[in-house]
C-alpha cells in the first residue's frame, strides 16, 4: 500500500516525532546530543525550515517546526537522519538503520494548538519522570523559551512573540502556561494526529486544509460516514 503524502502547507507548523528503531536509544552519551543539535541546526538553515521547540529524549525526537516550502520539512529530516546515521554507527560499530520507518508528522492550527505543542514537546522529560521541572532537563529548548537563554536552533513563533511585549514579558507569560499541565484530551489530540498523520486543528481548520490540498484531514467517523446516504441505509437494514 503507497504511503499517503504529509499534510504539509508552506509557512504552516507542524509537531514531528523522530523514533530509534525499536524504541532503542539514538543518544547514550553528551556528545550524542550535541552532535544531533549541530547537525538539526545545519539543516534547519539549509533546507528552509525555522524551530520553535524541541526535546531529544533518550530513544525519540520531538520537534516543533515550520517549513517554508513543500519539501523543505521532510529535506531536512532526511539529511539530518543521514547525517547522524553515519556518525552514530561509526561511533559506536554498528550497521543498519537507525529509525523506526519515516518520522511522524502533524500539521498544527496554530491558533488553537500551537502553544499546546510548545508544552507537549517540553514538557516530555517530567512526563517520562526523568526530572520534576522541565529547566531540569538540558537537552530541550525551555530553558531559551522560558527563561531567554540564547539558543541558536530557535526562532520564535509570532504567535509567541505575542506574549508580550518585550523580551521579559513573553518569557514571564510562557512561563506561566506550565502552572498548569495538559489535560488528557489535549495529549490525546496530539498524539493520536501526530500518529495517525492527521491534521490538529478544529473542524473549520481541517475544513480549509482539505479544500486546499483537496484531501480529507480527519479519519472518518467510527462505523463509517455517518451522513452518507449507504451508511444511513447500511443502518435501516440492519434495524430490521
Amino acid at each position: 500500500m503507497p504511503r499517503k503524502p504529509r499534510f504539509i502547507v508552506p509557512d504552516q507548523p507542524q509537531h514531528v516525532t523522530i523514533r530509534g528503531v525499536n524504541r532503542e536509544p539514538i543518544f547514550y552519551h553528551n556528545c550524542d546530543y550535541l552532535y544531533y543539535l549541530d547537525r538539526l541546526g545545519e539543516a534547519t538553515k539549509r533546507h528552509g525550515c525555522t524551530l520553535h521547540a524541541y526535546v531529544l529524549m533518550t530513544n525519540h525526537v520531538h520537534l516543533l517546526i515550520t517549513p517554508k516550502t513543500e519539501i523543505s520539512l521532510s529535506t531536512t529530516v532526511q539529511v539530518l537522519g543521514r547525517y547522524y546515521v553515519q556518525y552514530f554507527n561509526h561511533l559506536y560499530r554498528r550497521t543498519g538503520t537507525l529509525w523506526e520507518g519515516r518520522f511522524r508528522s502533524a500539521l498544527i492550527d496554530s491558533e488553537r494548538y500551537l502553544l499546546a505543542c510548545y508544552r507537549y514537546v517540553e514538557l516530555n522529560p517530567v512526563r517520562a519522570n526523568m526530572v520534576a521541572h522541565p529547566v531540569e532537563y538540558p537537552w530541550s529548548s525551555y530553558r531559551c523559551n522560558a527563561n531567554g537563554e540564547f539558543n541558536s536552533l530557535i526562532t520564535p513563533h509570532s504567535l509567541f512573540q505575542a506574549l508580550g511585549k518585550d523580551a521579559e514579558e513573553r518569557v514571564r507569560a510562557y512561563r506561566g502556561l506550565f502552572a498548569t499541565r495538559l489535560s488528557k484530551r489535549q495529549l490525546d489530540e496530539i498524539r493520536n494526529a501526530t500518529n495517525r498523520e492527521w491534521v490538529l486543528g478544529s473542524d473549520y481548520f481541517k475544513a480549509q486544509i482539505e479544500a486546499k490540498l483537496n484531501r480529507r484531514a480527519a479519519p472518518l467517523p467510527r462505523g463509517g460516514d455517518r451522513r452518507s446516504e449507504r451508511f444511513r441505509q447500511r443502518q435501516a437494514i440492519n434495524r430490521h
